[in-house]
């Protein structure tokens, strides 16, 4: 392996070989004291937590590389009360491993108010011995005897029996109030009220809910909260919502923060992005009529087909021209409507003539 290194000729930071090569801390914990060690002292005032949020290094790595950290003798805390009854946290992070003694005197010479603060692990000073105390007025007396009464004899061979106590009567018991069934569960959590899901359907999601936890850590949800978030997550399914898809609906794009509550993460995203319910189908539309065979007009000599709408055997033509007869025949009238056709005026002629008894 070829290496090329230049050395920068300034913003470096010494980094000795027992850190870079020590096969007992990971590269969180490495990459955080280098940091730390190469900040200016302007920054040494924020806890080592906030530092190392600023190389996105939260909850478990952080905790994973503290702990590295403290039992390898590089980084070491106290904490102590001061005169207002106030807790201060002191943080040492050093470049090289350090004892509990060294780091106390590291710490004693980096911080002047170091003797002050550690006030509670010093011995506490022996109570002062009791002031003495005046003798009350008058000569010691002694202990006079007597000052009591006798106390009462009972004989019962001379004494006479006590008369026989009336029964009291037994007090009426009360009712109990009933008491309306508690909807929560036994968890603590109550279910959604508004959800219409059949109890299977509930089952698959609360199987859903629990699974999340093997593919991320951090939604891990017990028995009570997936049942609780159980409806939510049915509404889902009820929408034609696949379980793969709602599993991937509630890992898909995960927050850069991470999750504190997984029962709140999954609640808002349960109902933030529900998908929308399909609109309802509208009925289908009646079939049409049956279409009717053709059949012959009888309304003229000259045969024609027709196809009839329902029971009638003349075309709306030689119907018309029946009607148009008969008011010719009432009115002695010859005339015609602009709108009517020749063949309906031939036939209403034809048929006025058959009304008045003339041969057509």
């Amino acid at each position: 392996m070829l290496r090329h290194a230049i050395a920068p000729p300034s913003g470096w930071t010494k980094a000795p070989h027992t850190v870079v090569r020590s096969r007992r801390m990971n590269s969180d914990a490495k990459v955080l004291l280098l940091y730390v060690q190469g900040l200016p002292d302007s920054a040494t005032d924020r806890p080592l937590g906030e530092l190392a949020r600023k190389l996105d290094m939260k909850g478990r790595s952080y905790q994973q590389a503290k702990k590295q950290l403290t039992e390898n003798g590089y980084f070491h805390e106290w904490r102590s009360q001061g005169d207002g009854g106030r807790w201060t946290t002191e943080q040492l992070l050093s470049s090289t491993p350090l004892t509990r003694d060294e780091a106390g005197s590291v710490r004693a010479k980096l911080s002047p108010e170091a003797g002050q603060l550690a006030r509670p692990e010093q011995q506490p000073c022996p109570p002062p011995p009791p002031g003495a105390q005046c003798p009350a007025v008058g000569e010691p007396a002694s202990r006079s005897v007597g000052g009591y009464e006798p106390e009462e004899e009972h004989d019962e061979e001379n004494s006479p029996p006590n008369p026989p106590s009336e029964p009291q009567p037994q007090p009426q018991p009360q009712p109990q109030p009933q008491l309306k069934p508690n909807p929560e569960s036994e968890d603590g959590q109550a279910p959604d009220p508004e959800t219409t899901a059949t109890p299977r359907q509930l089952a698959r999601a609360e199987r859903v809910l629990l699974s999340l936890r093997h593919s991320r850590r951090e939604l891990l949800l017990g028995v009570g909260e997936a049942r609780a978030l159980a409806g939510k997550a049915a509404r889902w399914l009820e929408r034609g919502v696949t379980e793969s898809d709602l599993r991937h609906a509630l890992l898909a794009e995960p927050p850069k923060e991470g999750v504190r509550s997984a029962f709140g993460f999954l609640r808002h995203r349960l109902t933030s992005k529900c998908p929308v319910a399909p609109a309802p189908v509208a009925p289908p539309e009646p079939p049409p009529p049956p279409v009717r065979a053709l059949i012959t007009c009888t309304g003229t000599e000259e045969e024609h087909l027709f196809r009839p709408l329902g029971d009638e055997t003349e075309c709306a033509d030689c119907r018309r021209a029946t009607a148009y007869a008969s008011w010719m025949v009432a009115t002695d009238t010859y005339d015609f409507p602009p709108d009517m056709t020749w063949r309906q005026r031939f036939v209403a002629v034809a048929k006025a003539d058959a009304l008045r008894g003339k041969p057509a």
